[in-house]
């Protein structure tokens, strides 16, 4: 397969996402989709702007803690919206889902706000397009898939690299086509310096935030601006590290392209080795082993150093008796084995002529734009069909439930087995409490039998 065929077949994805055409004409001629987004940060944005750009919705209500951050969305919505209406704002998730005037939920909040909206946003009638990773313990994620099923709602999960035009082509052109032969090891990395390095002083919260609200049913930690915003991910009271902000995304899509389920065992060690003077809390070095019938598939970041391969520094590699394919959000190639001139590469194709308000939309990752486009495409056309859409909740509860186990292995020293079906760690008691996380008081954990 040379790089001309790798590139003709460009016309799967363009057939894939013709596909999605009729769900568009039959939004055209029905009412507007009503939208509601909880969490109005940077990547709650990305998404809505993304819903805006492809499919007549109508933003309904906006929710957030930050008073600030809250106005300056409804301020761009509004200036958005071909209606020229003002979302309504509120700064209590619990009030907005109690108007049950929404057909869509999307929940951006850090992770230790996901279980609880969700599962209320689905009682209230809407469906829901969560972040990644759903869930800061593994109960929780239960809860939330089994409220989807009992709700039957449609929720789809912000892994979208299963969405990714490049990586969709590669996985029908390399993966299942069989270049790679039979693929027996899979490795996951992650090499970027993205763990907070500063150690601010602990201070008196702005204004403009309800702390008190913003930290909900996690540990209250004292205030201090790696919190709020976008670096909450430093502190493991409020998400799950760099496994569950980095791994995930990676690991998801080696079970996408792999057809994988639930991992049988996970072990993890690590820690913070090198930048022992930083406030974050979450190790600076890490590397899990998740163990699959048909492969392991190994994890490995750090905040520190060069990483082996630069074109590479967040990304996957599959490695077949026939050849090594690697992946990322910018790019992916083929390298097939004993006849380098068949070598395949790829790259992320960004639509900035098509979107040209990508182009100075603020903090947007201009190539993963697409990719969340094509999400949302799909999200919709299962909404349409009441289906489950490419990252179904499912698919995204074994992924973050994978990542949870990876900490949890580290964090008590050992390899943990793992009981999908009864959803236990097999014979390990003290592993099996850590599956729910304590709630601070009033917040209540949810459960399978209580959603």
């Amino acid at each position: 397969m040379d790089r001309r065929t790798f590139i003709a077949s460009s016309a799967a994805t363009s057939m894939l996402l013709a596909s999605y055409q009729s769900t568009l004409a039959a939004l055209q001629d029905g009412p507007a989709k009503r939208v509601g987004l909880i969490g109005t940060g940077w990547y709650g944005k990305c998404d809505l702007y993304r819903l805006m750009q492809i499919a007549p919705v109508e933003v309904v209500s906006l929710c957030d803690v930050d008073s600030k951050m809250l106005k300056d969305c409804a301020d761009t919505v509004q200036s958005k919206q071909k209606s020229g209406k003002r979302p309504k704002v509120y700064a209590d998730y619990r009030k907005m889902l109690a108007e049950k005037d929404l057909d869509i939920v999307l929940i951006a909040t850090p992770d230790h706000w996901h279980a609880l909206p969700m599962i209320a946003a689905m009682q209230a009638g809407a469906d829901v397009y969560v972040q990644k990773p759903i869930s800061v313990d593994i109960i929780e994620g239960q809860a939330m898939l089994a409220a989807a099923r009992k709700y039957n709602r449609v929720v789809q999960v912000g892994t979208q690299r299963r969405s990714t035009p490049h990586l969709m082509e590669a996985k029908k052109e390399i993966i299942d086509s069989g270049l790679l032969g039979k693929v027996s090891h899979a490795e996951v990395y992650c090499y970027y310096h993205m763990r907070a390095k500063d150690n601010p002083p602990d201070e008196a919260p702005p204004s403009n935030l309800d702390y008190e609200m913003w930290t909900g049913p996690a540990p209250m930690r004292p205030y201090n601006n790696l919190c709020h915003p976008r670096r909450w991910r430093a502190f493991k009271e409020y998400g799950n590290g760099i496994v569950g902000d980095m791994c995930i995304h990676m690991l998801d899509t080696v079970r996408w392209l792999m057809d994988l389920g639930w991992p049988t065992k996970v072990s993890s060690h690590g820690g913070i080795l090198v930048d022992k003077n930083s406030k974050a809390n979450i190790p600076d070095t890490q590397t899990a082993t998740f163990e699959f019938p048909q492969l392991n598939v190994v994890w490995t970041h750090r905040t520190w150093g060069d990483a082996p391969d630069p074109d590479y520094p967040w990304g996957l590699t599959l490695y077949g008796d026939k050849g090594t394919f690697k992946a990322s959000v910018q790019r992916c190639d083929f390298i097939p084995r004993g006849n380098k001139s068949k070598t395949v590469h790829r790259d992320v194709v960004m639509e900035l002529d098509k979107y040209p308000e990508d182009k100075t939309e603020k903090d947007l990752e201009q190539h993963v734009a697409p990719a969340i486009r094509v999400h949302m495409l799909d999200f919709l056309k299962a909404i349409a069909q009441r289906s489950k859409p490419i990252a179904d909740i499912e698919q995204g509860h074994i992924s973050t439930a994978s990542c949870i186990l990876a900490n949890m292995s580290m964090e008590l020293g050992r390899t943990l087995t793992w009981d999908a079906e009864k959803h236990v760690v097999v014979g390990d008691e003290q592993a099996n409490k850590m599956l729910r996380r304590p709630y601070r008081e009033p917040w209540v954990h949810p459960e399978v039998a209580n959603v």
